[in-house]
């Protein structure tokens, strides 16, 4: 790994931690806050590409488990990732390294609708996929009250999606971090 992954990974990991400043906003529904910290998710996919953004959220991650107060309102440590709201965090990485995929994969025809395609599909989909079952389970929710409740999350994700969106293809266009598959694989050849 170059010098200048591991200072994008540790950069967009200290995004994450910065917008975890964001003050969290309690929902009566269901045992989850709203965050900023998607938006992080959505800037390292769609910015620093799949493994880069995937390691600087995991490495995000690891700040959350070893206790450090990362998550809005000062939370970090086992009992949140156990807690109601652990499957979301947990699925920081993931979603980050599924939007990275697809930008990569789509980087020759790279748009406003393609990424706000693959920021919902990462940022949102992927994210509740993991985190509304472990909502259930740990906040010991139905399923369905977990689901009709997490409706709630959806205007802010959008808003997320489309601000991460807007910068991704700025970035894009000023100053692309992601390269084309083909030159990677001709490089590595």
């Amino acid at each position: 790994m170059r010098n200048k992954d591991i200072a994008q990974i540790a950069l967009f990991a200290a995004i994450m931690v910065v917008l975890g400043l964001f003050p969290l906003i309690e929902l009566p529904l269901v045992p989850a806050p709203i965050t900023s910290q998607t938006l992080g998710v959505v800037l390292a996919g769609s910015v620093i590409g799949a493994r880069r953004g995937g390691l600087a959220i995991l490495l995000f991650v690891v700040l959350v488990v070893v206790g450090l107060p990362v998550l809005p309102g000062g939370r970090g440590g086992l009992g949140v990732i156990l807690g109601p709201t652990g499957g979301f965090v947990l699925a920081y990485p993931l979603g980050a390294f599924v939007i990275g995929w697809l930008t990569e994969r789509l980087w020759d025809r790279y748009t406003l609708w393609t990424a706000l395609a693959c920021n919902f599909l990462g940022g949102a989909l992927v994210l509740y996929v993991i985190g509304i079952p472990w909502m259930a389970v740990a906040g010991h929710l139905a399923f369905g009250k977990a689901v009709t409740g997490s409706v709630v999350f959806l205007p802010g994700d959008i808003a997320k999606v489309v601000i991460g969106s807007l910068a991704a293809v700025a970035v894009r266009r000023a100053y692309p971090m992601i390269e084309r598959q083909d030159r990677v694989q001709d490089v590595q050849a």
